[in-house]
């Protein structure tokens, strides 16, 4: 093994290969041949949709400045055949030195350590060059040089670990552990010690902590990191937590239920202690499984297929929190405790995954009815794949999650005490809150979408600043618990510097109400509405007009101002049409500038169908769906069910195209769109071919002088 410029191996004798002794060759035998339980009748109908429930929009943003950029790299062992590998750069983690130095470490999958300081990077040490020709980065999502974390004393003994992968074909080095079938690289762990901890590259010595030998190019060893809540005296301080996935292999065997094999684990090990069967590690007497007979005293907890990125909330409950990236349809988040397992690969979130099935879209089933003996963990956040209606269900859909971070920062009132992550290939950016996060509940916490703001106040989305539509989306944070952004599509780091509520102009100046008498309203057909006087009633349903597709039937206010810009409507509004017919629905009016230009909310029973419950702009032409929310199957959830009152609330700021659609007193927007075709107008109620009334409406925003009529 040669090293690069300024690295030299530690003192003492070179290494020798550990080979595999008979009990640890036994225990891999185990592994394979011994029955587990949570097994399952393959007779329950298969679930095809098992989370229904979608994120609600929160209405927050996050307001985002860049960082950093890196120069582009490319895996050096040679071409990349995968076009998921072909990115600008794949930086993979942020965090900061523990030193106060205010540095940033971040690691390049294609073989790179870089330090960034006042916002450039610059290579602190070349992991790919120290171990090539061995060192692997070209096949494999997760191949290369993937993570490093520094120990917490790095300040006085320089010491870090790395992980990085090695083709096994090109080493003659033998792992400590593997799996049972055939090895085709290696992840190892190496402990570095600087001369100089404060200096701008690597100089100093590196000796090997563990090398586990994988089976697949797929799920190996993610993550590396020491537990930042405990202290000097705690006996957590100094332990190495190691995220070890399964190979790829765990939807076909069942090596992460076995306690004999560290794939589909995650590992606590004393990087200063001896006591492993290798000398080059200790075991912590604490960890769950130690004097197990047959068990690998290593494991913390079990059950896992890509245990990706773990956290711990610093708040004072130091929980840990994991994002587990799924097989067939669950991403989900656990909070992670000693001896926990978490059920892969007979679960797959809290659902049976039948490794069995032959028919492809029938892997999730239904719990069975005696599923507590089996003392699974289950999720305490997830969500679904959500695969179109005409996916083929052995092919990826696109989806898996990248675990953050529980925020504690006081700049991020709005989300303190909130569990923010996303999904790595979309970029998407959803939070949920700990409060609701409960371990052994009977519900998922609810979970919430967050938007995305550049440093012009523009919104945006992180496939707009990274350029792609696959963003491979990673979290860093910093000493203080600042939160930062990350994305391999263009090498390119964004930090937090704070939040933004959505749709939030000043609606201030003009007020209208006490409007409801007849004479303030201009219907289309005038001969269907009633004005008894608290209320504005469609009482005889629309019928459709010549033009462009859009409401039948409607009445615009004409006391106030001629148009109003930025606007916020309140009103109390009721579907009259009975219940039992499908697809009621009745429209709130903004923008309004002529029978063929205007906004409308589109508030109904249904959520499946384009025309329904929806943003809409009508502009001599059909209307448009314009809402987030639409995914091209279904939108947000239906907005009226029945036949009560429901209050309501739109605004529009015609400044950043911003409107937002509320119900019944939400703090989070029911819908959202971005839309600057028009930038004022009159408001107005009514319905496509339904009958409906309005109330107690309030209409404030600029305009025009304060008027009450």
């Amino acid at each position: 093994m040669t090293g690069s410029p300024g690295i030299r191996p530690g003192p003492g004798p070179r290494p020798r290969p550990i080979l595999l002794t008979p009990l640890l060759v036994l225990a891999l035998l185990l592994s394979v041949l011994v029955a587990l339980p949570g097994g399952t009748a393959h007779a329950a109908e298969p679930i095809t949709d098992p989370i229904p429930e979608r994120p609600t929009t929160s209405g927050i943003g996050l307001t985002v400045e860049e960082f950093a950029a890196f120069p582009k790299s490319e895996p050096p062992d040679g071409p990349v055949t995968d076009p998921r590998l072909r990115r600008h750069a794949r930086i993979n983690y942020l965090s900061e030195l523990p030193d106060g130095s205010g540095r940033m470490a971040v690691p390049d999958l294609n073989g790179k350590l870089y330090l960034v300081e006042n916002g450039t990077p610059r290579v602190y040490l070349d992991v790919a060059g120290t171990f090539s020709p061995a060192f692997f980065a070209s096949q494999g999502l997760g191949m290369g040089f993937g993570f490093v974390t520094f120990d917490p004393r790095f300040k006085k003994n320089g010491r870090f670990y790395t992980v990085h992968t090695e083709l096994a074909s090109a080493t003659t080095a033998v792992p400590d552990m593997r799996q049972a079938s055939n090895t085709v690289y290696h992840g190892i762990v190496t402990e570095w010690t600087a001369d100089d901890p404060s200096a701008d590259t690597f100089e100093g010595t590196r000796r090997e902590v563990l090398r586990i030998g994988f089976t697949g190019r797929v799920h190996g060893i993610q993550q590396i990191d020491f537990n930042p809540t405990a202290r000097p005296h705690d006996k957590d301080y100094g332990l190495l937590y190691l995220a070890v996935g399964d190979g790829g292999q765990g939807a076909r065997n069942s090596e992460p239920q076995s306690l004999a094999v560290p794939h589909g684990k995650i590992l606590r090990i004393d990087p200063r202690g001896t006591n492993s069967a290798n000398g080059k590690y200790g075991i912590p007497s604490r960890n769950p499984f130690v004097g197990t007979p047959g068990a690998l005293g290593e494991i913390y907890a079990y059950g896992m297929r890509d245990p990706h990125r773990f956290s711990w909330d610093t708040g004072g409950r130091n929980r840990m929190y994991l994002g587990h990236i799924g097989e067939h349809a669950i991403e989900a988040v656990y909070e992670v405790r000693a001896g926990d397992n978490l059920g892969w690969s007979e679960r797959e979130g809290a659902f049976v995954f039948d490794k069995t099935a032959t028919d492809p879209c029938a892997k999730i089933q239904p719990l069975p009815a005696d599923d507590e003996k089996y003392g699974y963990t289950y999720p305490v956040a997830a969500y679904d794949h959500d695969p179109p209606a005409n996916w083929n269900c052995t092919s990826d859909v696109g989806r898996a999650i990248v675990g953050g971070f529980v925020l504690r920062d006081r700049d991020l009132p709005e989300l303190y005490g909130k569990y923010v992550f996303g999904d790595l290939v979309d970029g998407r950016l959803l939070y949920a809150d700990t409060k609701d996060m409960r371990r052994g509940g009977t519900e998922l916490a609810k979970l919430y979408d967050l938007m995305l703001y550049d440093e012009s106040g523009t919104r945006v989305t992180l496939q707009d600043l990274a350029g792609d539509s696959r963003v491979d989306l990673r979290f860093g944070q910093d000493a203080d618990g600042g939160l930062y952004l990350l994305s391999k599509a263009n090498g390119r780091i964004w930090k937090v510097t704070g939040t933004r509520k959505f749709a939030s102009c000043d609606t201030d100046g003009t007020k209208v109400t006490n409007v409801m008498a007849g004479r303030n309203w201009a219907p289309v057909t005038p001969s269907k509405w009633q004005f008894p006087g608290r209320e504005a009633i469609l009482a005889e349903a629309g019928a459709a007009r010549p033009g462009p597709r859009r409401p039948f039937e409607y009445a615009v206010l004409t006391a106030g101002p001629p148009a109003f810009g930025s606007v916020r409507i309140d009103a109390r509004v009721r579907i009259d049409t009975p219940v039992e017919i499908t697809n009621r629905d009745v429209i709130i009016v903004f923008g309004h500038q002529s029978d063929t230009k205007f906004y409308y909310a589109h508030l109904s029973t249904d959520n499946t169908i384009y025309p329904h419950n929806g943003i809409f702009v009508v502009n001599d032409a059909d209307r448009l769906r314009l809402e987030d929310q639409w995914n091209g199957a279904t939108g947000a959830p239906p907005a009226i069910t029945d036949s009560a009152w429901h209050n309501v609330r739109v605004v529009h700021c015609p400044g950043t195209g911003e409107i937002a659609v509320y119900l019944d007193g939400s703090k989070q927007p029911l819908m959202t769109a971005v839309d600057t075709t028009l930038s004022s107008g009159r408001v107005g109620f009514g319905s496509f071919d339904n009958t409906g009334r309005m109330r107690d409406l309030k209409v404030t925003g600029s305009g025009g002088a304060a008027l009450t009529r």
